[in-house]
């Protein structure tokens, strides 16, 4: 059933406290939750409910926990457990009157964002971009100049080796036989856990013939698993559908070599690819690869996208700006990348590479030296967005995490201009006052020296 609508009781209470009596009307989160659009969310998302049936969450919380989530980094768990701590995290969903009990279960922000799906997310992405015009944040101009690069977005899994592979595919399939009944003739839960550590012992001491021997025995009894569920698969279709997906997983693992392309690298998450970055201290990563599109002037998020598997730079350019005509309504009219983008076919936007020479006018190449402001960025959303380990599953899980890491940098963004224009009201007031402590408040609303600030307001 369709969720009820966000409203603001007028009716006081004698037993609750009202948010608005709580809550700084100066702080951030409150001139940002004055600021989204609710009423357009709602009615985006509000098809997606069934017509009949129990009535939904209210869509404004959901937003504003997925907000919050993305902004600071935290887990559902995390973010639901820390909510009735925070006046201006209930002021910000919408709440009337303080609570002091869980808004939902950790596991209600899983099943909206699979409700919402990624172009959900977008949508939440592309109201941020608007949000970040409406505080001026950024600039409209700046829409049409963009920098695109991609980085690594690592998965949850353990350092893939073929002992644990091999040995983790074998316990897989003698619980599943268990659960399903299937009698078999030897499940080597002994022998399994004897040879794994011993693999790993041999070649810590640089003993590879022995360390290649305890692997092919741990090949020999996943191999031994395998053939025995083979010749006694159960009648029931749906337990053979499992046992024939995990057996597709096992014998993949036992015919890969070490020069194959499109490797196993973990069980649960089959998709994960293995790519190198030539980073000095992580040579490869395990995950996926993302495409971030920021603002050429404030480095400003106004594109994420996921790419499954290990696809050239180059051809994900033209999605990237498409994604980001969509998102920012703006048609990029220059791009910036780096030289790992030769080749890219884009004729709609003009290109310029990193180095190149021809064709560069003075502001062209001030905003060619620009294009670095988008490591940092990607720095900043591994550090505080989770992008540096998806903890999501699948390749949704993927497309998730990505476009929240950017939906939570424009917000945090968008906070520090809010708190920037606080702090210049009280810098204006303070000198109009001959106040002597602007420092101390300027300190306390935006954490900037005086010697910083006071330049910028002569």
């Amino acid at each position: 059933m369709k969720p009820p609508k966000t409203k603001i009781e007028p009716q006081g209470s004698l037993f609750h406290t009202r948010l608005e009596i709580i809550c700084d009307s100066s702080h951030p989160l409150v001139k940002l939750a004055h600021h989204v659009d609710w009423a357009g969310l709602e009615a985006r998302f509000e098809p997606l409910y069934a017509a009949k049936g129990r009535p939904g969450i209210r869509i404004r919380l959901m937003v504003g926990l997925t907000m919050l989530q993305s902004m600071h980094g935290l887990s559902e768990d995390e973010v639901v457990n820390r909510w009735p701590e925070n006046p201006y995290w209930q002021y910000l969903c919408g709440e009337t009157f303080f609570r002091h009990e869980k808004p939902i279960h950790r596991a209600d922000l899983s099943r909206w964002r699979k409700r919402i799906g990624e172009e959900g997310l977008e949508t939440l992405l592309a109201e941020t971009i608007k949000l970040g015009l409406q505080t001026k944040t950024i600039k409209p101009e700046s829409l049409k100049r963009v920098t695109v690069d991609t980085t690594v977005q690592p998965k949850n899994i353990a350092h893939p080796t073929d002992a644990k592979l091999l040995n983790r595919s074998r316990v897989r399939l003698v619980r599943l036989a268990a659960r399903f009944g299937v009698a078999l003739r030897q499940s080597y839960q002994r022998l399994g856990p004897q040879a794994l550590p011993a693999a790993g012992r041999y070649a810590h001491a640089r003993q590879m013939v022995r360390m290649r021997r305890e692997v092919k025995r741990l090949r020999t009894f996943l191999g031994r698993v395998v053939r025995d569920i083979d010749r006694k698969m159960p009648t029931d279709p749906g337990q053979a559908a499992s046992l024939r997906e995990e057996l597709a997983l096992a014998r993949r693992l036992l015919t890969q070599k070490r020069s194959d392309k499109n490797k196993l690298y973990s069980l649960h998450e089959s998709h994960v690819v293995c790519i190198a970055k030539g980073k000095a201290h992580k040579p490869y990563e395990f995950g996926n690869k993302v495409s971030v599109a920021v603002t050429n002037q404030e480095c400003f998020v106004v594109g994420m996208k996921s790419l499954p598997g290990n696809p050239y730079d180059g051809h994900t350019l033209g999605h990237a700006l498409e994604q980001v005509e969509r998102l920012s309504g703006q048609k990029p009219e220059r791009c910036y990348v780096d030289k790992g983008y030769k080749g890219h076919g884009v004729t709609a936007t003009q290109v310029f590479i990193s180095g190149q020479r021809r064709g560069i006018t003075p502001t062209i190449r001030k905003e060619l030296r620009r294009r670095n402001g988008v490591v940092p960025v990607i720095g900043h959303q591994k550090r505080e967005g989770r992008l540096d380990r998806n903890f999501l599953r699948g390749v949704f899980g993927d497309q998730a995490n990505a476009l929240m890491a950017g939906i939570g940098f424009n917000l945090r963004a968008i906070l520090r201009k809010l708190r920037l224009l606080f702090a210049l009201l009280l810098a204006m007031l303070g000198l109009w006052t001959g106040s002597k402590t602007i420092t101390r408040e300027l300190h306390h609303a935006w954490n900037c020296p005086r010697e910083v600030l006071l330049p910028a307001l002569a």
